[in-house]
């Protein structure tokens, strides 16, 4: 049995003797657009070649971890550039192979050119296979050589796609390796308990073990219960994260001519939305994805809500504000504090349909007004109709008063919704990261719950226990057979990485 557990434990040593030779790759690690500095990045076992046949030059002197000032020429010894060229030894590189990278201007002619002579390098004939590489293909040799795991090259991914601080520092957690150490951990657990189950099974005859198979019992349903625990934290730590990177959908909703439109564009401190003093200007859903303090934003403003009205058109641009107001995970209602307060803003915003929904209500144009009466008789209302703990900001989107204190409480529920505590930051993983949490990691758990004490039972409880550790290792790459998932892993790369 323990032989059996211990089959799939590591990432298998053939995997990487499998890939000791492989083709070098070359491809641009920058955008092939006009910059300042363009960066082509070689790995594999010809980059000696490589660098002699550009250069004119031995590699005998090329120092690993140097910047080198080298003249680059074409293949009938034209010039290409000048270039800081950096060399790598293997297995201290990021692929963990022969690593060289080449610093040219950035015109699209250069780079094209010196892309260009390197493909002109390769020569099957005399066995110096040199091709262009594909999405993700650093990355995987990287892993193929140990250099890093699965999760910390997701991270790595994340960290290229992050828009945001939030995003940036939730990917770090994968990137820097934490991620990986709480798998390793998990797994660690559940190996160790599957070991004492076993134990259980092989000495169950054994009549000096029946006193220990109680204690035994306990501790491993005592150990299962507590990580199921710390997985489901872990998954609810996720799901915030995710709304880092979809975004958080958030709408403002009102009626015609209240300033949604300049309160928008007062949050994002910019004109993205049509400012006008004819009421129902705007007529359809608006939306942009903004920066909001670190948070990426999906912001949506509305049609505004007039409760009689015969236009079709401006029906249906209500109907889809009441909608998208009710799928957002914040909804702004702005109300105008310089006029009589709507008696139909239950319409607006009905209670029973937005019980539970975060609500801010933002009171807009109190520079219209000489004392607070109004203000007060409409908070009153709002408490009255939405609960005493509703969210009330009075501003005024053309002096700015109160703009800062909307956005610290914009930034307040941006928080609640996507972390726990200020002590836990929310944690990025792949949407394959999150599958096998679920399905192959909590299920697993689940069905070891179900067993009985009786010995069959607790051999198919191991079998549980090792269905858990394999889903965990396929989580970082530590399982054998893992190509299908690989492929699926990098192809989501960006080509260079």
């Amino acid at each position: 049995m323990l032989a059996h557990l211990g089959a799939g434990v590591c990432r298998c040593n053939v995997i990487a003797k499998r890939f000791s030779h492989l083709p070098t790759i070359y491809s641009m690690v920058t955008p092939r657009q006009k910059s300042a500095v363009a960066i082509v990045r070689v790995s594999g076992d010809k980059c000696s070649y490589i660098y002699e046949r550009l250069t004119n030059r031995s590699s005998a002197n090329l120092d690993a971890r140097r910047a080198h000032l080298r003249s680059l020429y074409d293949r009938n010894g034209g010039l290409i550039d000048q270039a800081l060229v950096l060399y790598f030894k293997g297995p201290h590189s990021f692929t963990g192979e022969d690593v060289l990278e080449f610093q040219v201007h950035g015109g699209r002619a250069i780079s094209d050119a010196l892309m260009a002579s390197i493909r002109s390098l390769d020569n099957r004939d005399e066995d110096i296979e040199i091709r262009v590489a594909g999405p993700g293909e650093f990355s995987k040799r990287a892993f193929h050589n140990d250099k890093f795991d699965l999760t910390s090259l997701e991270g790595i991914n994340s960290m290229v796609d992050a828009k945001t601080e939030s995003e940036r520092r939730s990917a770090l957690l994968s990137f820097t390796g934490k991620n990986r150490q709480t798998f390793e951990q998990w797994r660690k657990i559940v190996l160790e308990n599957n070991a004492k189950l076993t134990a259980i099974i092989d000495f169950s005859e054994d009549a000096d073990f029946e006193s220990e198979y109680s204690t035994i019992m306990s501790e491993v349903l005592s150990d299962m219960s507590q990580l199921r625990k710390e997985v489901e934290h872990f998954i609810k730590r996720v799901e915030r994260a995710s709304l880092l990177q979809s975004g958080i959908n958030m709408t403002l909703i009102g009626s015609p001519n209240v300033g949604k439109s300049s309160l928008l564009n007062s949050i994002v401190n910019d004109d993205i939305s049509i400012v006008s003093d004819i009421p129902g200007t705007t007529r359809d859903v608006v939306s942009s994805v903004v920066d909001i303090n670190g948070y990426k934003i999906n912001l949506f403003d509305t049609a505004g809500i007039r409760i009689n009205t015969n236009d079709k058109i401006e029906k249906m641009g209500i109907e889809r504000a009441k909608q998208k107001s009710q799928e957002s995970d914040i909804c702004l209602c702005v109300l105008d504090v310089s006029t009589s307060f709507p008696s139909g803003v239950k319409k607006i915003l009905d209670p029973k349909l937005f019980s539970g929904k975060q609500l801010i209500f933002a009171l807009n144009k109190i520079d219209l007004i000489s004392d607070h009466t109004q203000t007060l008789a409409i908070t009153k209302e709002i408490q009255d109709t939405y609960g005493r703990g509703s969210t009330i900001v009075p501003l005024s989107c053309l002096t700015k008063n109160g703009i800062d204190e909307l956005n610290e409480t914009l930034i307040s529920h941006f928080k609640c919704l996507t972390q726990e505590s200020d002590s836990e930051d929310p944690i990025s993983v792949s949407n394959r990261v999150r599958e096998i949490l679920t399905q192959d990691v909590l299920y697993g758990l689940d069905n070891f719950f179900q067993v009985q004490e009786t010995l069959d039972d607790i051999v198919i409880a191991t079998e549980n226990l090792r269905y858990v550790s394999d889903g965990i290792g396929k989580i970082t790459g530590e399982v054998i057979g893992l190509e299908e998932v690989l492929e699926i892993v990098f192809s989501k790369f960006c080509v260079g990485k």
